[in-house]
């Protein structure tokens, strides 16, 4: 399949359901996947807990989009195993240059420690993956995402699979059939990563109170 794949057919498959995958860095091919159990995290309404909002209100970190992507794809396949491969990672590349990847990074200073990276379609923000080279970063990835996506008129965060991690704030499990007529309305919106900025530290901490 690699030699055939493009990041339109791959935008193609993402409105289908669809998504490629692959064994390992090593290994050079891609496999297609439709999960029957679907995880989504709802646009502007993850759960925050108070130890988090703590953690927030303390700490200097600060969120950049799009300031690194290949710094985010990198530092999420920076693990002993992965299923980013360099074709992959040269399709994301694409797709960013295209305008439907994106990447929310957390720094402390200039020193990049947790980001996010996904693709975009439509009303739909499919998350891809996330890193963290400190405690909590990826929960403010997760956080800082969520308020934007609702900022900019997103409907649908996918997350490909379920996992406890994100069900412990607030990811949801459906099912296939359900998965693809969400997916069906929310293609149908017309959503802009770009559209508004990035919300600041203390803009973030009031959006996720105000939603509590």
């Amino acid at each position: 399949m690699t030699g055939q794949l493009t990041a339109r057919t791959m935008l193609a498959a993402y409105a289908q359901g669809v998504f490629p995958m692959a064994d390992s860095a090593s290994d050079p091919r891609l496999y297609w996947f439709d999960p029957a159990q679907r995880g989504i995290l709802p646009v502007g309404g993850v759960h925050v807990s108070r130890s988090m909002r703590r953690f927030l209100r303390r700490c200097d970190w600060h969120a950049t989009l799009n300031n690194d992507f290949a710094g985010v794809v990198d530092g999420c396949a920076d693990r002993p195993e992965t299923w980013i491969n360099a074709p992959l990672r040269a399709l994301y590349l694409d797709l960013f240059r295209m305008g439907h990847a994106h990447s929310l990074e957390i720094y402390t200073g200039d020193t990049l420690i947790g980001g996010l990276y996904g693709l975009t379609l439509g009303g739909a923000f499919f998350a891809e993956s996330m890193f963290s080279r400190r405690e909590n970063a990826s929960k403010a990835a997760l956080i800082w995402m969520s308020v934007h996506l609702a900022r900019c008129g997103f409907v649908l965060w996918d997350t490909q699979y379920p996992n406890p991690h994100l069900a412990s704030m607030g990811g949801q499990t459906i099912s296939r059939l359900e998965y693809r007529r969400r997916l069906a309305a929310a293609l149908q919106v017309q959503a802009d990563m770009i559209s508004q900025p990035l919300p600041g530290c203390y803009d973030l901490l009031q959006e996720i109170t105000q939603t509590s």
